[in-house]
């Protein structure tokens, strides 16, 4: 099988660059996902995504090493790295939040050498993608394919936004608009009570077209290199082992993880990695799997007194029944809620120029990736650094394509970042106790008489996990440790690029999903000049 472009990873990226270069009748373009289709309801549902998270459905639910940072006093613990394995990747398990960032995150990249990469160069390709429920703005799109809508709220999500208020917090109308700072509804990618995927929005659109081809259950197992151009990939598809060829370029769009383990087996990397495994080194690229940053995350666990909430109890599960019905007949209610339906982006300082921590409110008791269970209903928030001073790496355990990449993201390793988490910890218990959420009978399920820094540093390291934006693997920019360049081709190579959130060299300040569909036009955009 022959193809102008091989496109490897069927997530947010993938199904993005499939459109877009689809779009062309000229261009044959081979689409590869390891997961099956996105045919499971759970998907669809947006309240599916708390059954989804805890499991091996459609989820990679990969592992880290040890986080001796994650450790507290009974030592490291393993992170827990849900990705989707699905047609729509991440984006058919994300919690479906559109965030892009803080503006000033894009001028970072910019400042880095990332010619075109400012905030108002990439304002463009979000808006392009987007159909934003309050039309064409400034700042928002009203004609793509990407249903943003605002949240369900539930008088839980209500009583957040007004309790921070009440915290002296201003309120936000748009999280996405002039400024991010301040306590708000957050929009969503759903669309009429069901969740909108890359693939819902970009796939399934293109599919008819007779010049796409779309594999499921397609492992990559490495790029087939001619001397220093790509020509192909190799992979495992019904068992059997598979050569296809790419005529211009194979694009790698396999995510965080993903895209830096296939370049790696296929022997692009740094030598101390590939060989240990046997691997022989194509083309030396010490950037390969480093520069792995990601949001650390601590949810405060409330068990509540109302069965409106989440959860599990004979009262809660006549209400929930109620609830079914409603969503089979009308695409509405707690069913149609993604469960984080609000939030706030804060300053821990006030010197700060933008803020460093985000919050995510949950209508239900969420913990340890919700799995853990409790018995009755709860209430939750998250509260994240912005931007982490920890760094970690992506790494091979095995030669096997089979086998899982190791994952080190070196959380709360600089104590930076244990500093800004504990002050957005208090922040937090402070919204939390204002007079708005009192109806709800809240009871702090872990740090009810902690209140020393020692204590809640302590409940920190034993608690805090991602809250699964991994980014910057395969970096953007010029310097020894670069991968791309600011067009997105891995450097020293032809034929070949990698189009995914794993560019970023930096984290943006909030949820990573609308970011990564802005690189994917962007690349898209690159390709079909070229």
């Amino acid at each position: 099988m022959e193809f102008d472009y091989i496109i490897v990873g069927a997530g947010s990226a993938g199904c993005v660059l499939a459109n877009r270069l689809s779009a062309d009748p000229g261009i044959r373009v081979c689409l590869l996902e390891a997961g099956p289709p996105d045919t499971s309801p759970l998907i669809h549902t947006p309240v599916g995504v708390a059954a989804i998270l805890p499991t091996r459905h459609v989820n990679w639910a990969f592992h880290t090493v040890a986080q001796p940072g994650l450790g507290g006093r009974l030592g490291g613990r393993l992170g827990y790295q849900p990705r989707g394995k699905v047609l729509g990747g991440s984006s058919s398990i994300n919690g479906m939040v559109y965030i892009r960032g803080h503006r000033s995150d894009f001028d970072d990249w910019q400042a880095l050498g990332n010619d075109g990469w400012s905030y108002e160069d990439v304002l463009p390709y979000f808006r392009k993608s987007e159909r934003h429920h309050k039309g064409s703005t400034d700042f928002h799109g009203a004609d793509g394919e990407l249903h943003v809508s605002p949240a369900h709220r539930h008088p839980a999500t209500e009583a957040f936004v007004a309790a921070g208020r009440m915290a002296r917090h201003r309120y936000n109308p748009d999280f996405n608009g002039e400024d991010q700072e301040g306590v708000g509804y957050y929009d969503v990618t759903i669309r009429d009570g069901r969740r909108w995927s890359a693939a819902s929005a970009f796939l399934n659109p293109a599919r008819r077209r007779s010049n796409l081809t779309v594999l499921t259950g397609a492992r990559a197992r490495r790029i087939l290199l001619e001397g220093k151009r790509a020509v192909g990939v190799e992979l495992t598809l019904n068992g059997s082992r598979v050569s296809i060829k790419a005529r211009k370029e194979v694009l790698l769009a396999a995510g965080t993880f993903g895209s830096p383990h296939l370049l790696m087996l296929s022997g692009i990397g740094p030598s101390a990695e590939l060989q240990p495994q046997g691997i022989a080194v194509q083309h030396e690229l010490p950037g390969v799997g480093q520069n792995l940053r990601d949001h650390p995350d601590v949810v405060l666990c409330y068990r509540s007194t109302d069965t409106s909430l989440l959860g599990v109890s004979l009262g809660g599960s006549l209400k929930m029944g109620k609830a079914v019905v409603d969503y089979v007949r009308h695409r509405r209610g707690p069913l149609s809620s993604n469960c984080a339906e609000a939030g706030a982006f804060l300053k821990t300082r006030p010197e700060l120029e933008r803020p460093d921590i985000q919050l995510h409110s949950v209508i239900g008791a969420v913990d340890d990736h919700n799995r853990k269970l409790h018995w009755g209903h709860g209430f939750s928030c998250h509260v994240c650094v912005l931007r982490p001073k920890s760094v970690g790496s992506v790494g091979l355990n095995s030669a096997d394509p089979a086998a899982d990449p190791r994952i080190d993201p070196n959380l709360l390793a600089h104590d930076d970042d244990v500093q800004t988490l504990l002050r957005g910890y208090r922040i937090t218990r402070e919204i939390l106790a204002q007079s708005p959420m009192g109806r709800f009978g809240l009871k702090d399920l872990y740090s009810q008489d902690l209140h020393s820094d020692e204590q809640l540093i302590e409940l920190l390291r034993r608690r805090t996990d991602t809250i699964y934006h991994p980014v910057g693997t395969c970096k953007m920019g010029h310097d020894e440790t670069a991968v791309v360049d600011d067009r997105l081709r891995v450097h020293g190579l032809e034929g070949l690029r990698v189009i995914d959130a794993s560019i970023m060299p930096t984290l943006v300040g909030g949820n990573t999903n609308a970011a990564t569909y802005m690189i994917a036009e962007r690349g898209a955009e690159w390709l079909a000049s070229a």
